[in-house]
């Protein structure tokens, strides 16, 4: 099932998008950042911010045991809704669950009449932009810098990123 999260939720968020992304957990799944960015992905403070700012919902998927599994960001910005921190649990990747919740975020921006929805995606990962194209996302043609959350992330290597939209 995919709700909104609050802040009850940011304990079980907190691992899960950083098990997405980072450390040795991460590479059991296809998404992962570990050899690319050390360090966390996110914390308590930024989530509980998200959940607390009027622009901003973060969705999240739980299982048929109320077990957080999945989860995205949803930013409006002007005509567009920035989406972001889309994550599954390393071990349940492959399984539609992101396709799910890309469709919960498409079906998020129409119902609050927002026409695009934009991400941006590290420009290495040539096999998640692939998936990305798959479902209808774009690139822009856009690059963007890079820029580590110097809290907590360590890049392993220069980085940037692609800008993909689509319209829904």
């Amino acid at each position: 099932m995919i709700s909104i999260a609050t802040l009850p939720d940011v304990p079980a968020l907190v691992h899960l998008i950083n098990s997405a992304y980072r450390g040795e957990g991460s590479k059991q799944g296809w998404t992962t950042e570990a050899d690319l960015i050390g360090g966390l992905r996110t914390d308590a403070e930024e989530l509980q911010k998200i959940i607390n700012k009027s622009d901003s919902v973060l969705l999240k998927y739980v299982n048929e045991t109320d077990t957080l599994i999945g989860c995205v960001r949803l930013k409006k910005q002007d005509d567009k809704i920035y989406l972001g921190m889309l994550s599954v649990s390393p071990t349940l990747q492959a399984k539609g669950i992101g396709k799910q919740l890309l469709q919960a975020a498409e079906n998020y921006a129409q119902k609050e009449n927002v026409p695009t929805i934009y991400m941006t995606v590290i420009s290495v990962r040539p096999e998640l932009i692939a998936w990305y194209e798959r479902h209808g996302y774009q690139r822009t043609g856009e690059i963007l810098p890079f820029e580590p959350n110097e809290k907590f992330e360590i890049l392993n290597q220069p980085l940037e990123f692609v800008v993909l939209e689509k319209r829904v």
